[in-house]
């Protein structure tokens, strides 16, 4: 058995998934923001600025969505059972 400094701390895992979820966060309301700022300039009349404003939302969600699997697979490894300790 690796002697307890080698091992890392049991938080570790709970530590990457807060800071991944806080990114998710702050990416889902800059993309809320993206959307409704590009909805009321179509609006308005402003057509040029729909597609990019499309564009950037759909890798923000992609953004989000691979912090998601991210999330996912920490926390798989931080709840395995038959992990050593």
């Amino acid at each position: 058995m690796p002697a307890p400094t080698q091992l890392p701390p049991p938080t570790r895992g709970l530590t990457a998934i807060a800071g991944a979820m806080s990114l998710i966060a702050v990416l889902l309301i800059v993309q809320v923001w993206l959307l409704s700022a590009a909805l009321e300039s179509f609006l308005a009349g402003h057509r040029e600025s729909a597609l990019p404003a499309a564009v950037f939302s759909g890798v923000m969600f992609l953004i989000c969505l691979g912090l998601y699997v991210f999330v996912d697979r920490v926390d798989q490894e931080v709840r395995r059972p038959d992990r050593d300790r």
